[in-house]
């Protein structure tokens, strides 16, 4: 079994920045995929990053060049750094865990609320 933690989010104005920690603890593969998902009021949940454990990276088009994301493969976690954040950012952000040999596991979710 994995279990997540997440911390990081909360309330910012925009243009300002977060940044979201998630850190992975359990039978952790040395083959996986970690990243974001994240879900606004009334809509559906959407890829936000991924970086696998080789280190590629793949983002959403909507925050290309304003988040990045990293990992620390020792500390088993995954950051999300947001920049230049936008009210259209406001979402529960949810970290997911995947490697090939059991279903994705997600993390709790934190809220990240952008005022403006």
């Amino acid at each position: 079994q994995v279990q997540l933690v997440e911390s990081g989010g909360g309330l910012v104005q925009a243009g300002g920045s977060l940044r979201l920690s998630c850190a992975a603890s359990g039978s952790i593969f040395s083959v996986n995929s970690m990243g974001w998902y994240r879900q606004a009021p009334g809509k559906q949940r959407d890829l936000v990053a991924h970086i696998t454990s080789g280190g590629r990276t793949n983002y959403a088009d909507s925050v290309k060049g304003r988040f990045t994301i990293s990992r620390d493969n020792v500390k088993n976690t995954v950051y999300l750094q947001m920049n230049s954040l936008k009210p259209e950012d406001t979402a529960v952000y949810y970290c997911y865990y995947w490697d090939p040999s059991r279903p994705t596991t997600w993390g709790q979710g934190t809220q990240v609320t952008v005022s403006s």
